[in-house]
């Protein structure tokens, strides 16, 4: 009875039906899939593009809007070069007035301080030839002044020494400078010319009167307190005349 029953399920008006289809293949199902694909991604693309242009994009006017940007972008790079080398060049014109002008400047102070010198040393002779000083016997200083130079432990100074016309041979000497400073809180007194140095520059030789202008050094941290300048003549110890300039 069991094998009969089996027998009707698989063979009887309930036995389950089976399709039959023909045998495809396999390329056949790629290129079918392939196809499809390209179908669903052109479909995603016009949805793509679609939606873009609802939204108010489009492709083109923005590449042509990326290349006017781009465009603008490089007139903006070549102005702001051009701008770069005009200021360059203003800089450097403004260097060479504002030297020139500084130039200029020293150039008139120092012709202005000649200018005063002159104006002194003119009424100086004026007044000696008045007054009938010059007939007096000996050697003098008159105006001597020391002041610091440009750079530190530099100094400058001036004087004019005159003979008396009583004394008809022409004098012949030297300068000797006597220099008190202050270094590292310890007074010194420095004598100028110094032991070998070239005393051509502090040698005297005129008749009448002679203007002295030099300078000497002394270490930049030093300060300087006094200066002493002493007329010798050959052949004497003692000063024929001296002055003395405090500086502090």
């Amino acid at each position: 009875m069991t094998m009969l029953r089996t027998l009707k399920r698989r063979f009887g008006i309930s036995a389950p039906r089976v399709a039959v289809r023909s045998h495809k293949p396999w390329y056949v199902r790629w290129i079918v899939m392939a196809l499809a694909g390209g179908v669903l991604v052109a479909v995603a693309w016009f949805t793509y593009d679609f939606g873009r242009s609802l939204a108010g994009f489009h492709s083109s006017q923005a590449a042509a809007e990326q290349s006017r940007l781009e465009s603008e972008l490089a007139r903006l790079q070549d102005e702001n070069a051009v701008l770069r080398n005009q200021l360059a060049t203003a800089e450097r014109q403004m260097q060479i007035e504002v030297s020139t002008q500084g130039n200029l400047a020293g150039q008139l102070k120092n012709l202005s301080d000649e200018t005063a010198l002159l104006k002194e040393d003119l009424a100086f002779f004026q007044t000696l030839m008045t007054s009938g000083a010059n007939e007096g016997p000996g050697v003098t200083i008159n105006r001597f002044r020391v002041r610091p130079d440009a750079l530190p432990g530099e100094y400058r100074y001036q004087l004019l020494i005159v003979q008396s016309r009583s004394r008809s041979k022409e004098f012949q000497g030297r300068l000797q400078l006597v220099v008190d400073l202050v270094q590292d809180g310890v007074s010194q007194i420095l004598l100028l010319p110094r032991n070998g140095e070239k005393a051509d520059p502090y040698s005297l030789s005129f008749k009448f009167y002679h203007r002295v202008e030099g300078g000497f050094t002394v270490p930049p941290d030093a300060k300087v307190t006094r200066v002493q300048v002493r007329v010798l003549e050959n052949g004497v110890d003692v000063p024929r005349s001296s002055q003395t300039v405090n500086l502090s």
